[in-house]
């Protein structure tokens, strides 16, 4: 196994998890567990996402693609409910 990536957060993780479920790619978040520890332990490096070595480059491959992506244009709405305008 090969640990592929590096998450900001578990939400992510999960995220990632699913894509790459989706893709065919078993994939396995480690570190979740070791989050309520934060104080006791170094804050970044806990989380993982880990693949089997045959997956690993096509795994690194759309999780680059994962986080290259951009808001389509025009897809934002014009205005938001109980937006403030300063």
């Amino acid at each position: 196994m090969q640990r592929v990536y590096e998450p900001q957060d578990q939400m992510e993780g999960e995220l990632l998890l699913s894509m790459l479920a989706s893709e065919g790619i078993e994939a396995y978040l480690t570190g979740q567990h070791l989050s309520g520890a934060v104080g006791e332990l170094p804050a970044c490096g806990l989380l993982g996402v880990l693949v089997e070595d045959a997956q690993a480059h096509q795994a690194q491959r759309l999780i680059a693609a994962y986080n290259a992506a951009q808001p389509l244009p025009g897809d934002e709405p014009e205005s938001f409910l109980g937006e403030l305008l300063c």
